[in-house]
């Protein structure tokens, strides 16, 4: 499978145990197979990494925007992974990560129930995070491009989150 990280370098060789343990998947390297969002979300001066990955023989969790999805990425963002023993976890990427909801949904004011429909509000995007050293050895660099002023899609990507917003918004009031 053809996998894009994008960032501020080249990275031939991840580190699966560097950045947040609070994040959506728990700590790891993240990834994604959607080559469009890579590049729509790429700005001017970043790095996209593109690289392939042999998922044979790694213990993989995919998960689909369900309840136990909401569940596994709430125990996450309190440092809790429930499922340490996964080298691959894939599934979609919350939409509160890469849109600004002020906080809202992890604020703790909303029942769970009322958390995980704003989660559902908007596109649905999927992301892969590397758990384990065995995961990243099964993943080959194969090229780094550096976006470019021309290449960045400004417009594209304040439509969607202006969408996103007013999507929200309806959400909420029918909280």
């Amino acid at each position: 499978m053809k996998l894009y990280h994008t960032g501020p370098l080249e990275i031939r060789q991840p580190d699966v145990h560097h950045g947040r343990k609070n994040a959506d998947f728990g700590q790891g390297f993240y990834l994604t197979p959607d080559q469009d969002f890579t590049w729509r979300w790429a700005s001017y001066g970043a790095v996209v990494n593109e690289y392939e990955m042999d998922l044979t023989g790694l213990l993989v969790h995919q998960f689909t925007r369900t309840e136990e999805w909401f569940q596994y990425i709430f125990h996450n963002r309190h440092g809790k992974d429930s499922l340490p023993d996964f080298d691959v976890i894939i599934g979609p990427i919350a939409n509160d990560t890469i849109f600004d909801t002020m906080g809202i949904i992890t604020s703790g004011f909303l029942e769970p129930q009322e958390a995980l429909q704003l989660l559902l509000v908007g596109p649905e995007y999927t992301q892969i995070a590397l758990k384990t050293e065995k995961a990243a050895t099964q993943l080959q660099w194969l090229s780094a491009t550096e976006v470019t002023q021309a290449e960045a899609p400004a417009a594209a990507l304040a439509a969607e989150k202006e969408e996103y917003q007013q999507l929200f918004a309806q959400a909420m009031e029918l909280l």
